[in-house]
């Protein structure tokens, strides 16, 4: 069995990669396609695979720019060569899905959203930019949106990587899809056991506008406790000028600090809205509380009052209330470990081989053995 993976670019290790190297473990003969390559960024694991760039590739520093080509992806996916494969994969987030499979092909979309930036946040990342920017928006994510709606029909089955993006794929692009939350290398976590909790919250994970940093670190400010911020991102210089005296921001970091933090800072503080959210589920498998804001894909890993706590709106005060009440509860680290392991990489593994295996059966076709 020939299989193709589509994955929108490669320029670094974050939830979409993570969940790709799963796939390579799964099918390790699979070749990848993708819009922009930067090997330094990517882990050895996908780097064995066969990498083939679309044009963008060959655009001025694309690993650097690629947003900004996102009116020309459209093309480029369409002109990938895709005949003679058995299996394409699709990775949604950016565009992927809009390739041309051959008419025999069986082409599994794993959605990680629809595009936010077309669909369900445009307003907000049209508010953020640039004048130019918002003068450009409308027409080209007019365009878009239409390209984006009409490619849909070129996906045979639709997978979401969590209920909350499954609605989003329903109110979209009008289809039904499965669930398979992403895999979580639970183990990494679950092995640093620190003596004890220190006093200190974390947030962590990129510093951009959706995921409201903004609202933790002023929370923090005004109620005196300490926050230690781990991430990069274009609100990185913005988060360090807004954090007071109990506010520490390390900005980007190796994974071995950010593995001691999780497991030793008292809860983890996660203000965004996510359409899944690995960093909850790496807390909790550290042993360590989540303290959410109570909308989308948190809702599903996080059991309110047992392995955190969330707040109902996306506000300063709301922040605040919150973890005084965290401070007068107490949590189990064990029950919410057992927890984080319900999201491991075996579970995503064995789950979507099973979907391929049964879109390949409702179909008549034999499903050739695979790695898992």
């Amino acid at each position: 069995m020939r299989v193709a993976i589509i994955h929108y670019w490669l320029v670094s290790m974050r939830g979409g990669e993570k969940v790709l190297e799963s796939l390579c473990q799964i099918f390790p003969d699979a070749d990848i396609f993708t819009h922009a390559f930067d090997q330094a960024s990517i882990s050895e694991t996908i780097r064995r695979h066969s990498i083939t760039p679309t044009f963008i590739s060959r655009l001025p520093r694309p690993h650097r720019y690629y947003k900004y080509y996102l009116p020309l992806m459209p093309m480029a996916l369409e002109a990938i060569d895709l005949r003679g494969y058995d299996l394409v994969i699709s990775c949604e987030s950016g565009p992927a899905k809009g390739v041309i499979p051959p008419p025999d092909a069986i082409h599994i979309c794993y959605c990680h959203s629809p595009m936010r930036y077309l669909w369900n946040m445009y307003h907000d990342y049209r508010e953020t930019t640039g004048w130019i920017q918002r003068l450009l928006m409308p027409p080209l994510c007019h365009y878009l949106r239409l390209w984006d709606s009409t490619t849909a029909l070129r996906v045979d089955r639709f997978i979401a990587n969590s209920a909350t993006v499954a609605g989003r794929i329903e109110k979209y692009y009008r289809r039904e899809a499965s669930v398979i939350h992403p895999p979580v290398n639970i183990e990494l976590f679950e092995s640093v056991c620190p003596s004890e909790v220190e006093d200190y919250y974390l947030m962590a994970g990129e510093l951009v506008a959706y995921k409201r940093p903004d609202l933790a670190v002023e929370a923090f400010n005004a109620i005196g406790r300490r926050l230690v911020v781990i991430g990069g991102g274009e609100r990185l210089a913005e988060i360090r000028k807004l954090a007071g005296k109990t506010v520490t921001v390390l900005g980007q970091q190796p994974f071995s600090v950010m593995r001691h933090h999780f497991a030793r800072c008292r809860a983890l503080i996660f203000p965004g809205e996510e359409d899944f959210g690995i960093v909850p589920i790496e807390a909790m498998a550290s042993g360590r509380p989540v303290i959410a804001y109570g909308r989308g894909g948190a809702t599903e890993t996080i059991v309110d009052g047992i392995t955190g706590l969330f707040f109902p709106e996306q506000t300063v005060d709301a922040i605040r209330k919150v973890v005084l009440d965290f401070e007068a509860m107490t949590f189990d680290p064990d029950v919410i470990k057992a927890q984080a392991r319900k999201f491991s990489a075996e579970r995503f593994q064995s789950e979507f081989k099973a979907a391929v295996k049964k879109e390949f059966h409702a179909r008549g076709k034999a499903f050739p053995g695979t790695n898992v």
